[in-house]
């Protein structure tokens, strides 16, 4: 026997292969993800092109003409080919002397209208949310929903009758009284309180679906908690309705509060008349008599636009209050 002892060659170690990071995987571009989610949501993209393309060709395009706000318009040289003026317009209707008047009548008119239309849908809602019986709630909520399709031009008509000195059934009510006669359509004291009841009048009904879809989203089982607690239903209201609505409270409040300078001008412009024309001129029928009836088209245009983004400060400021006080907004 040999005293050799043969030692086996030790096998070769397993090849691993190299585990990539994960900062090495490819995923896919955004481009790539876009269009497998047209493919997949085609049907919704389609939906919406009409509204995008409504406020493309109607809303994004026309700011560009904006610029006829700097320029001396004419008709003839177009808006780019007119001379430039720089902020001539804005100083003339600056140092205009309707302008605080202006100012003043549009703001007051405005936040008139925000206070007295914001909170009489919640209290309406919440009213309707509380009735059991179905027909009753039925018809109060066409009732109240109904003079919402009704036009503005209507509305002023019958606002007219009704208030007229000597066919209107207001004044033959308070002539019943022994009160005279009353004018309220050439007294300007009382433009603004028929402007705002009657646009309060056409629209409560219908900003009152909204806070009732948001009541309808409310945990019942809230309810019945405060109920088994002993909560009356006043404290239920406060206690579980209110905080319930009130995300969508603030949204429409900011929304409202942003257009408060963009009041309505239909009904402004059919209400006025050479009496009450002190509080009934707003920032909307000025730039309507400047821009049209006196084709003072760039004057026109840079009130307007002075208009636009005061609204823009404002809305921008009262989502960041409503932000910090409440938590909510319309953005981050």
């Amino acid at each position: 026997m040999s005293g050799t002892i043969e030692v086996s060659p030790a096998p070769p170690a397993p090849v691993r292969e190299p585990v990539r990071s994960p900062a090495r995987i490819q995923r896919p571009g955004r481009w790539t993800e876009a269009r497998r989610s047209f493919r997949r949501h085609w049907q919704l993209y389609l939906l919406i092109l009409v509204p995008l393309a409504y406020f493309v060709i109607f809303k994004y395009i026309p700011i560009s003409n904006a610029v006829i706000a700097f320029k001396d318009y004419s008709p003839v040289k177009g808006p780019w080919g007119s001379d430039w003026v720089g902020f001539k317009n804005f100083d003339l209707f600056f140092h205009n002397p309707v302008f605080w008047t202006l100012l003043k009548n549009t703001f007051i008119l405005a936040v008139y209208l925000v206070l007295a239309s914001f909170p009489i849908p919640i209290v309406l809602a919440i009213a309707l949310n509380e009735i059991r019986q179905g027909a009753f709630k039925k018809t109060v909520q066409l009732v109240t929903y109904a003079p919402y399709f009704i036009s503005t031009v209507v509305v002023v008509s019958m606002t007219l009758l009704v208030l007229s000195p000597r066919l209107g059934f207001v004044n033959d009510a308070i002539g019943l009284f022994g009160i005279p006669q009353v004018d309220f359509l050439g007294d300007p004291n009382y433009f603004r309180h028929i402007y705002v009841w009657s646009d309060v009048w056409q629209t409560t009904g219908y900003s009152a679906v909204i806070y009732l879809a948001a009541l309808s989203g409310i945990d019942p089982a809230l309810h019945e908690s405060a109920k088994i607690d002993g909560a009356s239903r006043l404290q239920r209201i406060r206690n579980v309705d209110l905080p319930g609505i009130m995300p969508t409270a603030v949204i429409i409040l900011v929304l409202g509060v942003g257009n408060i300078m963009s009041i309505g001008f239909e009904k402004a412009f059919l209400l006025q008349n050479p009496l009450n024309q002190s509080q009934s001129e707003i920032i909307a029928t000025y730039v309507y008599k400047t821009g049209l009836l006196n084709a003072d088209f760039s004057m026109a245009t840079a009130v307007g636009l002075f208009n636009s983004v005061l609204n823009l400060f404002l809305l921008v400021a009262v989502n960041f209050v409503a932000k910090r006080i409440t938590g909510n907004g319309l953005w981050s």
